[in-house]
Protein backbone atom coordinates (compact mmCIF):
# COMPACT_ATOMS: atom_id res chain seq x y z
CA UNK A 1 0.00 0.00 0.00
CA UNK A 2 1.37 3.44 -0.85
CA UNK A 3 2.75 5.51 2.09
CA UNK A 4 1.42 8.98 1.05
CA UNK A 5 -0.05 10.55 3.34
CA UNK A 6 -4.24 11.09 2.43
CA UNK A 7 -4.77 14.53 1.81
CA UNK A 8 -7.98 16.35 4.27
CA UNK A 9 -9.71 18.99 3.61
CA UNK A 10 -12.12 20.63 6.66
CA UNK A 11 -15.64 22.19 6.41
CA UNK A 12 -16.72 23.86 9.87
CA UNK A 13 -14.43 23.44 12.74
CA UNK A 14 -12.58 27.37 13.12
CA UNK A 15 -11.14 27.84 16.29
CA UNK A 16 -12.92 26.86 20.06
CA UNK A 17 -15.22 24.42 18.08
CA UNK A 18 -15.70 21.71 20.07
CA UNK A 19 -15.98 18.76 17.43
CA UNK A 20 -13.98 19.95 14.88
CA UNK A 21 -10.80 19.80 17.21
CA UNK A 22 -11.88 16.28 18.23
CA UNK A 23 -11.89 15.83 14.56
CA UNK A 24 -8.48 16.63 13.64
CA UNK A 25 -6.83 14.81 16.50
CA UNK A 26 -8.14 11.69 15.34
CA UNK A 27 -7.33 12.33 11.72
CA UNK A 28 -3.48 12.94 12.39
CA UNK A 29 -3.21 10.32 15.61
CA UNK A 30 -2.08 7.50 13.16
CA UNK A 31 0.10 9.76 10.89
CA UNK A 32 -1.93 8.72 7.28
CA UNK A 33 -3.85 12.06 7.26
CA UNK A 34 -2.58 15.13 6.31
CA UNK A 35 -4.84 18.93 6.89
CA UNK A 36 -3.94 21.11 3.86
CA UNK A 37 -7.38 22.92 2.91
CA UNK A 38 -9.86 24.41 4.63
CA UNK A 39 -13.41 26.58 4.84
CA UNK A 40 -13.11 26.58 8.65
CA UNK A 41 -15.94 29.54 8.70
CA UNK A 42 -18.09 31.51 6.95
CA UNK A 43 -16.04 34.73 8.38
CA UNK A 44 -13.15 34.65 6.33
CA UNK A 45 -11.40 36.54 8.78
CA UNK A 46 -12.05 33.78 11.20
CA UNK A 47 -11.38 31.08 8.17
CA UNK A 48 -7.87 32.54 7.95
CA UNK A 49 -6.94 32.60 11.37
CA UNK A 50 -7.87 29.21 11.93
CA UNK A 51 -5.88 27.89 9.21
CA UNK A 52 -2.90 30.09 10.53
CA UNK A 53 -3.15 28.77 14.01
CA UNK A 54 -2.98 25.17 12.32
CA UNK A 55 0.03 25.92 10.30
CA UNK A 56 -1.56 26.09 6.93
CA UNK A 57 -1.00 27.60 3.45
CA UNK A 58 -2.88 31.28 3.69
CA UNK A 59 -4.20 30.28 0.11
CA UNK A 60 -5.71 27.06 0.37
CA UNK A 61 -8.16 28.56 3.78
CA UNK A 62 -11.19 29.64 1.53
CA UNK A 63 -14.10 31.42 2.34
CA UNK A 64 -16.93 29.54 1.40
CA UNK A 65 -17.12 25.47 0.67
CA UNK A 66 -18.19 26.20 -2.79
CA UNK A 67 -15.18 28.27 -3.28
CA UNK A 68 -12.79 25.45 -1.26
CA UNK A 69 -14.48 22.50 -4.11
CA UNK A 70 -13.57 25.01 -6.80
CA UNK A 71 -10.24 25.82 -6.49
CA UNK A 72 -9.20 22.26 -5.18
CA UNK A 73 -10.53 20.54 -8.33
CA UNK A 74 -8.60 22.96 -10.33
CA UNK A 75 -5.08 21.96 -8.50
CA UNK A 76 -2.88 18.35 -10.05
CA UNK A 77 -3.80 15.26 -8.63
CA UNK A 78 -1.04 15.06 -6.75
CA UNK A 79 -2.01 18.31 -5.00
CA UNK A 80 -5.15 18.67 -4.31
CA UNK A 81 -7.35 16.59 -1.44
CA UNK A 82 -8.68 13.60 -1.50
CA UNK A 83 -11.58 14.09 1.14
CA UNK A 84 -13.22 16.21 3.24
CA UNK A 85 -14.51 16.25 6.63
CA UNK A 86 -18.03 17.83 7.34
CA UNK A 87 -18.12 19.63 10.91
CA UNK A 88 -20.47 21.95 10.28
CA UNK A 89 -24.31 22.20 12.09
CA UNK A 90 -26.53 19.41 10.55
CA UNK A 91 -28.19 21.63 7.92
CA UNK A 92 -24.99 22.07 6.38
CA UNK A 93 -24.54 18.70 5.61
CA UNK A 94 -25.91 17.46 2.92
CA UNK A 95 -25.25 20.67 0.67
CA UNK A 96 -21.37 20.12 1.67
CA UNK A 97 -21.09 16.49 0.78
CA UNK A 98 -23.25 16.80 -2.27
CA UNK A 99 -20.53 19.70 -3.66
CA UNK A 100 -17.82 17.57 -2.58
CA UNK A 101 -19.22 14.58 -4.15
CA UNK A 102 -20.00 16.26 -7.06
CA UNK A 103 -16.19 17.95 -7.90
CA UNK A 104 -15.29 13.82 -6.82
CA UNK A 105 -14.12 14.33 -3.57
CA UNK A 106 -14.47 11.57 -0.66
CA UNK A 107 -16.78 12.67 1.90
CA UNK A 108 -16.51 12.08 6.12
CA UNK A 109 -19.51 13.84 7.62
CA UNK A 110 -20.55 14.27 11.02
CA UNK A 111 -24.24 12.41 11.94
CA UNK A 112 -26.74 12.68 11.66
CA UNK A 113 -25.76 12.96 7.47
CA UNK A 114 -28.37 15.48 6.67
CA UNK A 115 -31.51 17.21 7.85
CA UNK A 116 -34.28 14.91 6.71
CA UNK A 117 -34.39 11.18 5.07
CA UNK A 118 -35.10 12.72 1.92
CA UNK A 119 -31.86 14.52 1.81
CA UNK A 120 -30.11 11.12 2.99
CA UNK A 121 -31.82 9.35 -0.05
CA UNK A 122 -30.48 11.77 -2.62
CA UNK A 123 -27.07 11.53 -1.21
CA UNK A 124 -27.17 7.90 -1.66
CA UNK A 125 -27.99 8.15 -5.32
CA UNK A 126 -25.17 10.92 -5.67
CA UNK A 127 -22.48 8.70 -4.04
CA UNK A 128 -23.84 5.69 -6.44
CA UNK A 129 -23.39 7.95 -9.69
CA UNK A 130 -20.46 9.49 -8.82
CA UNK A 131 -18.57 6.28 -7.87
CA UNK A 132 -16.97 8.11 -4.83
CA UNK A 133 -16.74 7.09 -1.17
CA UNK A 134 -18.64 8.72 2.13
CA UNK A 135 -18.22 7.44 5.58
CA UNK A 136 -20.04 8.65 8.61
CA UNK A 137 -18.69 9.18 12.08
CA UNK A 138 -20.64 6.87 14.33
CA UNK A 139 -17.63 7.24 16.46
CA UNK A 140 -18.91 4.51 19.24
CA UNK A 141 -18.14 1.56 16.68
CA UNK A 142 -14.71 2.67 16.98
CA UNK A 143 -13.92 1.06 20.20
CA UNK A 144 -11.88 -2.18 20.28
CA UNK A 145 -14.25 -3.89 22.83
CA UNK A 146 -17.64 -2.62 20.87
CA UNK A 147 -16.13 -5.08 17.61
CA UNK A 148 -14.90 -7.59 19.85
CA UNK A 149 -18.71 -7.74 21.22
CA UNK A 150 -19.91 -7.56 17.64
CA UNK A 151 -17.78 -10.42 16.50
CA UNK A 152 -18.62 -12.41 19.48
CA UNK A 153 -22.51 -12.01 18.61
CA UNK A 154 -21.53 -13.36 14.84
CA UNK A 155 -19.45 -16.11 16.12
CA UNK A 156 -22.68 -17.14 17.73
CA UNK A 157 -21.27 -17.21 21.39
CA UNK A 158 -24.74 -15.40 22.44
CA UNK A 159 -27.28 -17.70 20.46
CA UNK A 160 -30.16 -16.64 19.03
CA UNK A 161 -30.39 -12.84 20.04
CA UNK A 162 -33.70 -12.09 22.54
CA UNK A 163 -33.16 -8.83 23.76
CA UNK A 164 -31.10 -5.23 23.43
CA UNK A 165 -30.94 -2.83 25.28
CA UNK A 166 -29.23 0.60 24.66
CA UNK A 167 -28.85 3.72 26.69
CA UNK A 168 -27.21 7.26 25.69
CA UNK A 169 -27.75 9.84 28.86
CA UNK A 170 -26.25 13.34 29.46
CA UNK A 171 -27.37 15.74 31.67
CA UNK A 172 -25.71 18.71 30.27
CA UNK A 173 -29.34 20.54 28.45
CA UNK A 174 -30.86 19.53 32.03
CA UNK A 175 -31.85 23.48 32.70
CA UNK A 176 -32.71 26.52 30.51
CA UNK A 177 -29.69 28.36 31.57
CA UNK A 178 -27.40 25.35 29.68
CA UNK A 179 -29.00 26.70 26.74
CA UNK A 180 -26.16 29.62 25.67
CA UNK A 181 -23.33 28.28 24.46
CA UNK A 182 -22.73 27.77 20.87
CA UNK A 183 -23.09 23.96 20.99
CA UNK A 184 -26.52 23.67 22.58
CA UNK A 185 -27.75 27.00 20.78
CA UNK A 186 -28.06 25.05 16.99
CA UNK A 187 -28.85 21.98 18.50
CA UNK A 188 -32.11 23.18 20.04
CA UNK A 189 -32.78 25.22 16.81
CA UNK A 190 -34.63 23.25 14.44
CA UNK A 191 -33.59 25.42 11.44
CA UNK A 192 -30.14 24.09 11.86
CA UNK A 193 -30.53 20.95 14.04
CA UNK A 194 -33.95 19.37 12.30
CA UNK A 195 -37.03 17.76 13.69
CA UNK A 196 -34.66 16.56 16.94
CA UNK A 197 -32.14 17.12 19.50
CA UNK A 198 -31.58 14.13 21.44
CA UNK A 199 -32.27 11.58 19.24
CA UNK A 200 -31.12 13.45 16.37
CA UNK A 201 -27.82 14.16 18.47
CA UNK A 202 -27.44 11.29 20.71
CA UNK A 203 -30.00 8.78 20.08
CA UNK A 204 -29.23 8.17 16.70
CA UNK A 205 -25.74 6.83 18.01
CA UNK A 206 -27.69 4.18 20.29
CA UNK A 207 -29.73 3.17 17.63
CA UNK A 208 -26.41 2.44 15.38
CA UNK A 209 -24.33 1.23 18.19
CA UNK A 210 -27.26 -1.44 18.97
CA UNK A 211 -27.58 -2.46 15.46
CA UNK A 212 -23.51 -2.92 14.74
CA UNK A 213 -23.02 -5.36 17.78
CA UNK A 214 -26.17 -7.34 17.39
CA UNK A 215 -25.81 -7.75 13.55
CA UNK A 216 -29.63 -6.94 13.60
CA UNK A 217 -31.95 -4.31 12.07
CA UNK A 218 -34.62 -2.11 13.33
CA UNK A 219 -37.68 -2.84 11.72
CA UNK A 220 -40.67 -1.55 14.17
CA UNK A 221 -40.57 1.65 17.18
CA UNK A 222 -42.30 2.91 19.24
CA UNK A 223 -41.49 6.45 20.93
CA UNK A 224 -42.52 8.76 23.58
CA UNK A 225 -40.26 11.85 23.18
CA UNK A 226 -40.34 14.31 26.09
CA UNK A 227 -39.72 17.90 26.30
CA UNK A 228 -38.43 18.51 30.21
CA UNK A 229 -37.20 21.64 29.98
CA UNK A 230 -40.31 24.43 29.16
CA UNK A 231 -39.95 26.10 26.21
CA UNK A 232 -37.96 24.12 24.19
CA UNK A 233 -39.02 23.41 20.61
CA UNK A 234 -37.16 19.92 20.82
CA UNK A 235 -37.09 16.87 22.39
CA UNK A 236 -34.30 16.70 25.60
CA UNK A 237 -35.54 13.11 26.29
CA UNK A 238 -37.59 10.17 24.94
CA UNK A 239 -38.15 6.27 25.37
CA UNK A 240 -38.38 4.03 22.43
CA UNK A 241 -39.14 0.61 21.80
CA UNK A 242 -37.64 -1.57 19.43
CA UNK A 243 -38.42 -4.42 16.85
CA UNK A 244 -35.89 -6.21 15.40
CA UNK A 245 -35.93 -8.26 11.62
CA UNK A 246 -34.72 -10.94 13.74
CA UNK A 247 -38.61 -10.60 15.82
CA UNK A 248 -36.29 -9.75 18.77
CA UNK A 249 -37.27 -6.85 21.06
CA UNK A 250 -35.80 -3.93 22.65
CA UNK A 251 -35.87 -0.67 24.53
CA UNK A 252 -33.78 2.55 23.78
CA UNK A 253 -33.28 5.63 26.12
CA UNK A 254 -31.76 8.29 25.49
CA UNK A 255 -31.64 11.74 27.49
CA UNK A 256 -29.76 15.11 27.83
CA UNK A 257 -31.37 16.12 30.82
CA UNK A 258 -30.19 13.46 33.01
CA UNK A 259 -28.37 15.09 35.45
CA UNK A 260 -25.01 13.74 37.11
CA UNK A 261 -24.92 11.59 33.47
CA UNK A 262 -21.61 12.17 31.18
CA UNK A 263 -21.66 11.04 28.50
CA UNK A 264 -23.32 7.35 29.70
CA UNK A 265 -23.77 5.39 26.25
CA UNK A 266 -24.47 1.65 27.98
CA UNK A 267 -25.09 -1.78 25.50
CA UNK A 268 -26.84 -5.39 26.75
CA UNK A 269 -27.36 -7.97 24.09
CA UNK A 270 -29.18 -10.84 25.11
CA UNK A 271 -28.91 -14.20 23.74
CA UNK A 272 -30.59 -17.55 24.49
CA UNK A 273 -27.15 -18.89 25.26
CA UNK A 274 -25.06 -15.81 26.92
CA UNK A 275 -25.43 -12.02 27.06
CA UNK A 276 -23.29 -9.33 26.20
CA UNK A 277 -22.36 -6.00 27.91
CA UNK A 278 -20.03 -2.67 27.47
CA UNK A 279 -20.25 0.91 28.71
CA UNK A 280 -18.85 3.74 27.92
CA UNK A 281 -17.63 5.06 31.09
CA UNK A 282 -15.31 1.47 31.12
CA UNK A 283 -14.40 1.03 27.33
CA UNK A 284 -11.84 -1.26 28.04
CA UNK A 285 -14.08 -3.85 29.46
CA UNK A 286 -16.49 -6.09 28.10
CA UNK A 287 -18.55 -8.59 30.07
CA UNK A 288 -19.87 -11.94 28.69
CA UNK A 289 -22.09 -13.62 30.81
CA UNK A 290 -23.59 -17.44 30.76
CA UNK A 291 -26.62 -19.17 32.35
CA UNK A 292 -25.94 -20.00 35.53
CA UNK A 293 -22.18 -19.28 35.11
CA UNK A 294 -19.75 -17.31 36.15
CA UNK A 295 -19.09 -13.61 34.71
CA UNK A 296 -16.32 -13.56 32.09
CA UNK A 297 -14.34 -10.08 32.12
CA UNK A 298 -12.95 -9.47 29.06
CA UNK A 299 -10.16 -6.89 28.87
CA UNK A 300 -8.27 -5.06 25.68
CA UNK A 301 -5.39 -6.49 24.89
CA UNK A 302 -5.41 -8.93 27.76
CA UNK A 303 -5.85 -12.81 25.71
CA UNK A 304 -7.39 -14.10 22.43
CA UNK A 305 -9.34 -11.22 20.84
CA UNK A 306 -10.26 -11.36 17.21
CA UNK A 307 -8.32 -9.44 15.11
CA UNK A 308 -10.52 -6.30 14.60
CA UNK A 309 -10.44 -5.82 17.80
CA UNK A 310 -6.21 -6.26 18.09
CA UNK A 311 -6.24 -3.31 15.00
CA UNK A 312 -8.35 -1.09 16.36
CA UNK A 313 -5.58 -0.92 20.29
CA UNK A 314 -2.27 1.37 19.87
CA UNK A 315 -1.19 0.45 23.44
CA UNK A 316 -0.31 -2.12 25.74
CA UNK A 317 -3.04 -3.85 28.31
CA UNK A 318 -4.01 -1.61 31.44
CA UNK A 319 -3.42 1.68 29.08
CA UNK A 320 -6.62 3.16 28.72
CA UNK A 321 -8.24 3.71 25.13
CA UNK A 322 -10.93 6.04 24.68
CA UNK A 323 -13.61 8.85 23.00
CA UNK A 324 -10.20 10.04 20.62
CA UNK A 325 -8.98 6.70 19.70
CA UNK A 326 -12.22 5.37 18.53
CA UNK A 327 -12.55 8.26 16.56
CA UNK A 328 -8.78 7.61 14.98
CA UNK A 329 -9.91 4.17 14.54
CA UNK A 330 -12.91 5.73 11.73
CA UNK A 331 -10.44 8.40 10.51
CA UNK A 332 -7.49 5.44 10.36
CA UNK A 333 -10.13 3.11 8.15
CA UNK A 334 -11.32 5.23 6.19
CA UNK A 335 -7.58 6.92 5.01
CA UNK A 336 -6.81 2.33 4.11
CA UNK A 337 -10.00 2.25 2.09
CA UNK A 338 -9.12 5.87 0.19
CA UNK A 339 -5.68 4.19 -0.29
CA UNK A 340 -7.82 0.99 -1.88
CA UNK A 341 -9.67 2.87 -3.80
CA UNK A 342 -7.19 4.33 -5.77
CA UNK A 343 -5.30 1.44 -6.56
CA UNK A 344 -8.60 -0.46 -7.83
CA UNK A 345 -9.03 -2.73 -4.92
CA UNK A 346 -11.96 -3.82 -2.98
CA UNK A 347 -12.97 -0.31 -1.20
CA UNK A 348 -16.60 -0.65 0.33
CA UNK A 349 -17.62 0.42 3.21
CA UNK A 350 -18.10 -3.29 5.18
CA UNK A 351 -14.55 -4.17 4.13
CA UNK A 352 -12.88 -1.31 5.82
CA UNK A 353 -15.42 -1.38 8.77
CA UNK A 354 -16.32 2.45 8.20
CA UNK A 355 -20.10 3.70 8.40
CA UNK A 356 -21.45 4.85 5.19
CA UNK A 357 -24.44 6.26 3.39
CA UNK A 358 -26.30 2.62 4.73
CA UNK A 359 -25.81 3.77 8.73
CA UNK A 360 -26.84 7.54 7.26
CA UNK A 361 -30.21 7.01 5.38
CA UNK A 362 -31.17 4.52 8.43
CA UNK A 363 -29.82 7.13 10.55
CA UNK A 364 -32.20 9.29 9.19
CA UNK A 365 -35.24 7.00 9.16
CA UNK A 366 -34.62 6.43 12.42
CA UNK A 367 -35.05 10.03 13.57
CA UNK A 368 -37.92 11.13 11.48
CA UNK A 369 -40.22 7.35 12.82
CA UNK A 370 -39.27 8.02 16.50
CA UNK A 371 -40.79 11.97 15.78
CA UNK A 372 -43.38 10.57 13.72
CA UNK A 373 -44.40 8.16 16.43
CA UNK A 374 -43.98 10.09 19.19
CA UNK A 375 -46.73 12.21 17.89
CA UNK A 376 -49.39 9.31 17.57
CA UNK A 377 -51.32 8.85 20.53
CA UNK A 378 -52.82 5.61 19.71
CA UNK A 379 -49.98 3.30 20.15
CA UNK A 380 -51.11 3.76 23.86
CA UNK A 381 -53.68 1.85 25.57
CA UNK A 382 -55.24 2.07 28.98
CA UNK A 383 -54.84 -1.34 31.09
CA UNK A 384 -58.56 -2.55 31.49
CA UNK A 385 -59.26 -4.44 34.33
CA UNK A 386 -62.46 -6.05 35.24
Amino acid sequence: MSKAKIRMAMVGGGDGAFIGAIHRIAARLDGMIELVAGAFSSDAKKCKATGELLGLDSSRCYDSYQTLFAEEAKLPADERIDFVAIVTPNHLHFPVAQMALEHGFHVLSDKPATLTLAEAEQLQSIITKQQVLYGLTHTYTGYPMVKEAKHRVKAGELGSIRKVIVEYTQGWLAHSEDEGSKQASWRLDTSKSGISCCMGDIGVHAANLAEYVSDLEITELCADLNHVVEGRALDDDGTVLLRFNNGCKGVLLASQIAIGDENNLRLRVYGDKASLEWSQLEPNSLWLRGHNQAATLLRAGVGELHPDTQNALRTPAGHPEGYLEAFANIYRNFAAQIHAFKQGDNATNSAFDVPGINEAVRGMAFIEHVVASSKQDTKWHKLQIG
